[in-house]
């Protein structure tokens, strides 16, 4: 089992930056592929970013490429998005996932464990 919680959402001006952090729990953490989704009001859940295990690969979304950095640090089991140059679309509700020995999908329906995500607001 891994548990997620997500942190670090808020309200920011076109432009500006946040970065997300997820806690996991449990020692599965370090062979799971995690990864980043976003959910906006009316919208599926789309794929954002995910890295591998070891960190050593990461893949993104088209529309966060150049702006977003997604990482983590396995000694403390934690991932991070950082996201830069936020756009007004860039609104919705943000969530960690887990995929214990996956790759690094982008079908929200390979991930097993999920957070209960963190919502980000971007003002133009």
């Amino acid at each position: 089992q891994v548990q997620l919680v997500e942190s670090g959402g808020g309200s920011v001006q076109a432009g500006g930056s946040l970065r997300l952090s997820c806690a996991a729990s449990g020692r599965m953490f370090t062979s799971c592929v995690m990864g980043w989704f976003r959910q906006a009001p009316g919208k599926d859940r789309e794929f954002v970013a995910a890295i591998r295990s070891t960190g050593g690969t990461s893949r993104y979304a088209d529309s966060v490429k150049g702006r977003f950095t997604i990482s983590r640090d396995n000694a403390k089991n934690m991932v991070y998005l950082q996201m830069n140059n936020l756009k007004p679309e860039d609104t919705a509700d943000y969530f960690c996932a887990a995929d214990y020995l996956g790759s690094i999908y982008s079908r929200s329906s390979d991930y097993e464990y999920w957070g209960r995500g963190t919502q980000v607001t971007v003002s133009s």
